[in-house]
């Protein structure tokens, strides 16, 4: 059977999606994926969007800010699930919604006056 890459990219996907699965999330795969997200994810607390990369393969600065931005819009994490050889998988994350979205301070708009 020839093993082409984006078999090769779809089987990490899946592996990928076990993995999630297992540990209780609701996940869905970007069928013939050619955007920023391979894999939509959410456990109920939070939604993930996952870049899987496999091999040499990397993730240019581009192709980084386009999941950020998808990240910003879903109000979601996002992060490349890279496998190396041997299957050691390296988790990088490259948004997190907790560190873009604190609460700014309350103010009491009662007490201010207006100036007429």
């Amino acid at each position: 059977m020839v093993s082409t890459p984006y078999m090769r990219g779809r089987a990490w996907e899946y592996k990928a999606i076990k993995m999630l699965r297992s540990s209780g999330w609701v996940c869905s795969r970007s069928a013939m994926s050619h955007g920023p997200v391979d894999i939509f994810a959410a456990n109920g607390k939070k939604v993930l969007l996952i870049q899987v990369k496999s091999g040499a393969a990397s993730m240019r600065k581009d192709e980084r800010d386009i999941l950020v931005k998808w990240a910003k819009a879903f109000k979601a994490d996002a992060e490349v699930w890279h496998f190396r050889r041997r299957g050691k998988l390296e988790k990088i994350q490259v948004h997190s919604k907790r560190q873009f979205h604190r609460p700014l301070p309350r103010t009491d708009i009662s007490s201010r006056k207006v100036q007429t």
